[in-house]
């Protein structure tokens, strides 16, 4: 039975080891082997290796160092938002919230994005542990703050995973359909078994690839990335270029105007923060690539920098897009306007044919790539989470079970595949409404889990921050103060208020599908309930393993703890 062993010697711990091992095993391809300095070997579990990492010895969890670069990572971040699954689905609504400020309030959107993601890359460049999230707010403010930190990770990639599979399932009819001109294949594909069956069969396969790992599907994610950017560009351009054309099919084309970016001229305050709620929802998923930091070629910085790349691409994509389509389309609650009801839920659907003409089939294979490109890479950052969970003690030591030859957490990527298809088969039989309510409830889990993360780096580095304060007003001082203090500081609170705004409105029961339990919204019941339920498992947990709950496991001082054998 494998134990975790606590390191906590620190610098000269790792030092002792890497010398006991250099001395007594052969290091292979140069990593020192940790432990007893012998070879792994046995029961499916990699043995976990020292590597040196910025000022201090960090050992990785038996995940395939090296496995991906600066390009890899920024393409793996891309890949999990799907960019353009999230513009086909967010456009509409958010016009019917916020109407022509559609892209000040993308752009708002990004900033509390922008600034959660300083606190990623400052917590990472100092503990780049797969756990991210949960890792770092154990350290910061204690075991159950990070156990439930870890759970709204993991469930609302779950829920994100199910829903991306639904989408999968359901564009690969609607191309279908586009390429053979029948529409017996669409109403085929939207019999509940058959979807259902089909979602499963998407899901099977994507666990599959998670479970080989990312460098066996790098082409795979390279090429699907690259048609949905490429065809974003083209409908950008088309759009553009026929401006003012769909006034002919319902739509009304404005001309463009500056007032676009100005958030102060949406109609309300509840109209700003509904919009908003949806527009952080499109940028939700780049942090996957600081879940890849211990498989990253530069560990403490390389993650960091591709999430920047990774949201530069995607805010300037949404901005682009969204102009391109109001010049086009206008804003209008009829035909082919993006503030139709009727195509609001697949804007892209009702566009393609008269932006894109002959191509249309282009952007309903790019929106399935989008979605079959996320639902594989989205099962990188829960699978990652899961192992450092379980290498920690926080939940059952079989998580942390790395597969020796392909160098990914296997039992835990099988086990986020199961519940993923056990969640939308369940949703889909019982209603529909439900598997729309559990989505729009999705924002909730996204503003705890990002704003915990963000309150944890300021805690982290507080005594660092209050010391250049009273000391230090360097240049790089007052950079540090930003980067780890004033920033992440206004990221988490701002998603901290966008979290309290949307739990009042999720209330009411017109707040997503119109459905409600006891005359409470059922968004808002399935949200807190989500919530409470992570909360009933880690008391259960903590009964299991009480030492990771007493803080015995991980502290701020622990510098690394592994799986051994």
């Amino acid at each position: 039975m494998s134990q975790v062993e606590d390191r906590s010697g620190g610098r000269e711990g790792g030092r002792t080891r890497k010398q006991a091992a250099e001395a007594g095993a052969a290091a292979g391809d140069g990593q020192t082997a940790a432990g007893n300095g012998q070879a792994a070997a046995g029961n499916g579990q990699a043995s976990a290796r020292e590597t040196a990492a910025g000022t201090g010895s960090v050992r990785s969890k038996g995940l395939g160092a090296d496995s991906v670069g600066l390009v890899g990572s920024t393409v793996i971040g891309l890949s999990t938002v799907a960019p353009v699954y999230c513009l086909t689905s967010t456009l509409g609504p958010t016009v019917g919230e916020v109407g022509p400020q559609l892209p000040a309030v993308f752009l708002a959107g990004f900033l509390p994005m922008l600034l959660v993601a300083f606190a990623y890359r400052e917590l990472n460049s100092a503990v780049p542990d797969c756990g991210t999230s949960f890792t770092w707010t154990v350290k910061a403010f204690g075991p159950r703050v990070g156990w439930m930190c870890g759970w709204g990770l993991v469930i609302a990639t779950v829920i994100v995973l199910s829903n991306l599979a639904g989408v999968a399932a359901e564009f690969l009819y609607l191309l279908l359909t586009e390429v053979t001109g029948s529409t017996a294949v669409a109403d085929f594909g939207a019999r509940t078994p058959v979807h259902v069956l089909t979602v499963l069969l998407l899901i099977a396969a994507a666990t599959a690839l998670g479970y080989r790992g990312m460098t066996a599907t790098a082409w795979f994610q390279y090429a699907l990335v690259g048609l949905q950017l490429a065809v974003l560009a083209l409908f950008v351009g088309r759009a553009l270029g026929r401006a003012g054309e769909g006034g002919g099919r319902g739509g009304a084309g404005l001309d463009f105007s500056w007032s676009w970016f100005d958030p102060f001229a949406v109609s309300s305050f509840a109209a700003f923060t509904a919009g908003l709620s949806l527009s952080i929802f499109i940028y939700w998923g780049w942090d996957a690539t600081l879940t890849l930091n211990e498989e990253t070629s530069g560990s403490t910085r390389t993650p960091g920098r591709a999430a920047m790349l990774a949201m530069a691409i995607l805010v300037g994509s949404y901005a682009l897009t969204a102009v391109a389509a109001m010049r086009f389309a206008g804003t209008g609650e009829t035909g082919l306007g993006l503030g139709n009801p009727a195509t609001s839920d697949n804007v892209f659907a009702a566009l393609a044919e008269p932006v894109l003409g002959p191509y249309s089939a282009l952007l309903f294979l790019a929106v399935l790539a989008s979605a079959a490109a996320s639902l594989q890479t989205t099962f990188l950052p829960a699978a990652r989470t899961m192992l450092a969970m379980s290498t920690y003690r926080a939940i059952p030591a079989s998580f942390a079970r790395v597969h020796p030859g392909f160098r990914t957490p296997g039992r835990a990527t099988v086990a986020a595949g199961l519940a993923t298809g056990l969640f939308y088969a369940v949703m889909a039989v019982v209603s529909e409404n439900i598997l729309v309510d559990t989505v729009y409830a999705l924002g909730l889990m996204i503003c705890f889990y990002y704003a915990l993360t963000a309150f944890a780096c300021v805690w982290y580095f507080r005594r660092e921050l209050t010391g250049a304060l009273r000391r230090d007003g360097t240049p790089g001082g007052v950079r540090r103060l930003l980067q780890r203090g004033v920033l992440p500081l206004l990221g988490g609170l701002l998603l901290t208020a966008v979290f309290a705004k949307t739990l009042l409105d999720m209330w009411d029961p017109a707040y997503g599908s119109g459905s409600a339990v006891a005359g409470v919204g059922s968004v808002f019941v399935i949200g807190v309930g989500v919530l409470l339920l992570g909360a009933v498992l880690m008391e259960l947990m903590r009964r299991r393993s009480p030492a990771f709950f007493r803080g015995e496991v991980l502290t701020r001082e622990t510098p690394a703890m592994v799986e051994e054998e």
